[in-house]
């Protein structure tokens, strides 16, 4: 799989900019993506040192439109630890 398929978006909310001083960063990745494929996209695409990869699937929320109610799409967040010694990922260019 090619890693810009791999790797979709990165996740901005409070708690993952907070994370990014420990550089921890938090993408939204593929649903079939392994760790070891994480981990490989991350270092090809921002070239940096990963040493650790946590993952986890989120379940689509419930949502209702009158009496109508579906399902959001369910997807497969990545947190991703750098080494200290590292270069930091610019998300926002300054």
């Amino acid at each position: 799989m090619e890693s810009r398929k791999i790797i979709l978006k990165p996740v901005v909310t409070e708690a993952s900019m907070a994370d990014m001083d420990d550089k921890r960063y938090t993408f939204d990745v593929d649903v079939h993506a392994t760790k070891v494929q994480v981990k490989k996209a991350i270092e090809e695409i921002f070239d940096v040192k990963v040493v650790k990869v946590n993952i986890m699937n989120v379940r689509g929320k419930l949502k209702r439109m009158g009496r109508y109610a579906g399902y959001t799409k369910k997807r497969r967040k990545a947190i991703v630890t750098l080494s200290s010694d590292s270069k930091e990922i610019k998300l926002f260019e300054e």
